[in-house]
């Protein structure tokens, strides 16, 4: 077989008009090279025309800027609580941290994987009780794309009056009953990070629900400065808001957004009708027509007795890079298992992947089990867990081509030993 491309999870790429060139090199003629400027706002319109509803949209530096400052807005601050998903990326636990307060650990419901409202339910009233008080907000997230159950989750946000703040930096495009995920509680987060729906190389977003929200994420995300004739301060503020030449990348990619879509939904169909027939491989899937996913990233699982080439392999080498191949700096680490890890099948067959050049990757690790947050209260039912040890990412992004998920199959296909 002669050399081929590595085939990568998922990442975003620019249009074939190249319109983001044409808006960058606008921001630098005008000289709008800068953390505001008619990029920004341009962006911040075409977002809130995406989202709809009559939505204010602030356009942040990060996906996880835009959590901390929604925290921020709802009064989020030392000795607080929130509930949050476990089965998730740290960017939606960390930011509670930044501010003082604890993450309260919900675990998943099985067909979404997303955050269980029964668990969620069963936490508030079980903090109240141990700590007098409600906790803060609650965070779900649209797991690789897939809807949370927005009926129940809001119907518990306003029953407790406690304000949900939906983290869909994966699920930008997504839709629950055909509203736009972002849209429902107090504050919706996006991402734009180089591997998203669309990406501004970095950066994020903040949906608000009015004008007065909008300015006071504004106010923080621009060092809180006071109305005087000089820098005086009242509050801590923070250095967050998007640059003209990231939003003028945004701006190009705003035209292809629906392209990259449906192309991303089209990955999963051919998925679906290719790995049907495999016994042990299973494709992640909606559970109904209300769960409208981007399927940001497509996910298997793989039943712990299929056995997979080079299974007695695994874990036995501490790995020397982080997985993702942009992860920047990583801890060097003297054991090659912990605890909590995939199960044996899924590192041999993401081994296996490697060396045939497709990116695949382990399920995000539940925050219930990762060592930082030992301390700290989960509500569990042990199906994020369970899902971890079987889990698997396989490539998805606008790059990847018909016959690339062909060769993915196939490759799958080749590794498990019958």
């Amino acid at each position: 077989m002669s050399e081929r491309k590595t085939i990568y999870l998922c990442l975003a790429h620019m249009s074939e008009e190249r319109l983001e060139q044409e808006y960058v090199k606008e921001a630098f003629d005008t000289n709008w090279v800068v953390p505001l400027g008619p990029n920004v706002n341009g962006f911040e319109e075409d977002l809130k025309n995406f989202v709809g509803e009559g939505k204010e949209v602030v356009a942040l530096s990060a996906g996880t800027a835009a959590v901390h400052l929604a925290l921020l807005a709802c009064g989020v601050g030392p000795g607080d609580e929130v509930c949050v998903q476990s089965f998730t990326f740290c960017a939606s636990s960390h930011p509670i941290t930044y501010l003082g307060a604890t993450p309260i650990f919900i675990d998943s419901e099985k067909d979404s994987w997303n955050i269980d409202p029964e668990l969620l339910e069963k936490a508030i009233l079980d903090r109240k009780e141990k700590t007098g008080k409600y906790p803060k907000a609650i965070v779900p997230v649209a797991l690789y794309g897939m809807p949370y159950d927005c009926d129940k989750i809001m119907s518990i946000s306003k029953k407790y009056n406690i304000p949900v703040i939906e983290d869909a930096a994966e699920g930008f495009g997504s839709k629950w009953k055909g509203q736009v995920l972002g849209t429902f509680g107090k504050y919706g987060v996006f991402s734009f990070n180089g591997n998203k729906m669309i990406t501004t190389s970095g950066g994020g977003a903040l949906v608000c629900a009015n004008v007065e929200d909008k300015n006071e994420i504004m106010w923080y995300a621009t060092q809180a400065r006071d109305a005087y004739p000089y820098y005086q301060h009242t509050a801590i503020g923070y250095n967050y808001r998007m640059s003209n030449i990231c939003a003028g990348i945004g701006r190009g990619q705003m035209a292809i957004v629906n392209d990259h879509i449906a192309h991303h939904k089209h990955v999963q169909a051919l998925y679906r009708e290719l790995l049907k027939d495999i016994k042990g491989v299973t494709l992640h899937d909606a559970p109904s027509a209300d769960y409208d996913a981007n399927y940001w990233l497509c996910t298997i699982t793989l039943d712990p007795e299929v056995k997979v080439k080079g299974q007695e392999n695994a874990y036995k080498e501490v790995i020397k890079t982080a997985v993702g191949g942009a992860a920047g700096v990583i801890h060097a680490v003297d054991s090659a298992t912990t605890d909590c890890q995939p199960n044996e099948n899924v590192e041999a067959m993401r081994m296996f992947m490697l060396n045939k050049r497709v990116e695949a990757r382990p399920v995000w690790k539940p925050m219930h089990k990762q060592p930082v947050y030992q301390n700290a209260p989960a509500y569990v039912n042990g199906i994020s867990e369970a899902i971890f040890k079987v889990g698997m990412c396989i490539p998805a992004g606008p790059m990847v081509t018909d016959d690339d998920i062909c060769y993915i199959v196939d490759c799958i296909k080749e590794a498990i030993i019958e």
